[in-house]
């Protein structure tokens, strides 16, 4: 019995992932901090775009700072204006990070953040040159990351008795395709519109594996659910338990809401329209949470197929571009006020990204609450995980028909929800705020890598035909009616619960 224990430990792939998952968590915990590469880069036709809109908001800036006046911020945003004036993308992050730097020691609060944020805008946007992704230093810092996964993922390959010889020869391939799709993801525009890495991952994929064809020797590296369950226990330590006080009583009562009555519609839906259970619940989950985070979650609690995931997320993110620009634009058409909208907007975009994006084009105040609202949703993705995770296992019956026992239901359990659970609690509960804090970026530029790799290997692992024929169609009408709803139901919480019904109106400006 111990044998067993042991090797189930060690040799599955379950159990590997929440070692590995561990492993780097606790490398950056103690520490170890290597260098990401950046993948941020801006066209020269973005950067103009962005320093057409950026000269009024500085002239506007100036004006206000000399009406409070801050009369010793004059000397950096003139500076910077000039900048902006001659069109010197060198000047302009020059003088951007030094109209960040003064506006620490700015006392009026509204004025510093509106500064800050305007100051990181343009150092950013003027050094996110394409040149910088592809030069030596971030091209070495992309090996050493890479170099590090090939040893640590090639470990895992021996104690689960893969064939180490072709895993080595073909990560390097799949390494360089993920980062290939972080590339791509990086651009202004694209981050803008919210198509994610992991749909460039997905189509680099499928392009290789259904116009040129997967080679015998890269098939050994092609590792999905390897990749998407360590990548899983990584993301843990970001779904933090606190993070749902910022929304207050009111957000928390609209999150649980529309989680739960748009999962049980979607999934009805569904079943009506005869779509099996696992995609459904796929489904379901991806357009009730936060999109193409929580449908991976939900494929791995109840170890769905990869290739109805590949589905659930192309769907989520053509959905997306569409609402984040329409559902502000009927926000103002309609005159509600930027509190319901943000709320609104946070209860069904399915990103933070493009939660702050919808948000900014209505204002300040609508993507502050956009974000609070979205934050708590975030945090319910290990809480359905963990359900969906029980239900399954219970769901499915033994080869005699009949109700699976303990032993059984912990054998079909993925153990990977119990690292992802632990990572969470940990980072919620038990280390100092300032520790998690530092850490959240590196832990979540690491999780991106473990993802890409896993998206690429799903594309490598799926042909055209199974992707667009699944179901007939029924999974999208399926999507498009439940986000049809999630995006009424929502639109009425947000009214009652944030338009003064049935609350005071929230405090937040």
């Amino acid at each position: 019995m111990r044998k067993i224990i042991r090797k189930e430990f060690f040799k599955t792939e379950d159990w590997l992932a929440v070692w590995f998952g561990f492993l780097f968590i606790g490398l950056v915990l103690v520490g170890v901090k290597p260098q990401l590469p950046t993948f941020k880069w801006t066209t020269s036709g973005e950067f103009s775009s962005m320093v057409a809109e950026s000269k009024y908001v500085v002239e506007k800036f100036i004006k206000e700072a000399e009406a409070k006046g801050e009369s010793n911020l004059l000397p950096a945003a003139s500076a910077l204006k000039a900048a902006l004036d001659a069109g010197d993308r060198l000047a302009i992050e020059s003088t951007a990070k030094k109209f960040g730097e003064a506006m620490k020691k700015v006392e009026e609060p509204g004025l510093k953040k509106k500064g800050g944020d305007l100051g990181k805008k343009l150092s950013g946007g003027a050094g996110a040159l394409a040149s910088r992704v592809f030069s030596g230093e971030n091209i070495l810092k992309s090996i050493y990351i890479g170099i590090a996964f090939l040893i640590l993922t090639g470990v895992g390959i021996v104690l689960m008795g893969g064939r180490v010889g072709r895993f080595v020869v073909g990560f390097p391939i799949i390494y360089a395709l993920a980062w290939v799709s972080q590339f791509i993801a990086g651009n202004t525009t694209v981050n803008y519109l919210g198509l994610e890495y992991v749909i460039f991952a997905l189509l680099i994929g499928l392009f290789i594996s259904n116009v040129i064809g997967v080679p015998q020797w890269l098939k050994e590296a092609v590792r999905t659910e390897y990749y998407i369950k360590t990548g899983l226990v990584i993301l843990g330590a970001g779904i933090l338990f606190f993070e749902i006080l910022q929304a207050g009583a009111i957000g928390i009562v609209q999150a649980l809401l529309v989680v739960f009555i748009v999962w049980y519609a979607c999934f009805w839906l569904g079943r009506k329209l005869k779509v099996d259970d696992e995609l459904s619940a796929m489904l379901a989950t991806g357009v009730s949470i936060c999109g193409v985070s929580a449908a991976i979650a939900a494929c791995g609690a109840i170890q769905g197929d990869k290739k109805k995931l590949s589905y659930v997320i192309s769907l989520i993110l053509i959905v997306a571009i569409p609402m984040m620009v329409l559902e502000p634009w009927i926000a103002r058409a309609l005159g509600i006020s930027d509190i319901v909208t943000g709320a609104w907007l946070g209860g069904t975009l399915d990103t933070t990204a493009s939660v702050i994006a919808a948000g900014a084009l209505v204002g300040e105040v609508a993507m502050k609450v956009g974000t609070i609202v979205k934050f708590s949703q975030n945090v319910l993705i290990g809480v359905a995980a963990f359900l969906l995770s029980v239900w399954w296992t219970l769901k499915e019956k033994t080869p005699t028909k009949e109700k699976p026992t303990v032993k059984v239901i912990w054998e079909r359990f993925p153990k990977f929800v119990l690292g992802f659970l632990f990572a969470s609690f940990l980072f919620s509960f038990f280390l100092d705020p300032s520790l998690v804090k530092e850490t959240k970026a590196l832990l979540g530029g690491l999780r991106t890598v473990w993802f890409a790799l896993a998206f690429v290997s799903i594309g490598l692992e799926t042909r055209f035909t199974e992707l667009f024929g699944m179901g007939k169609g029924r999974p999208a009408v399926t999507f498009v009616g439940a986000q049809v709803f999630n995006i009424l139901w929502t639109l009425v919480l947000a009214y009652l619960l944030f338009g003064g019904f049935i609350f005071p109106l929230p405090a937040i400006q």
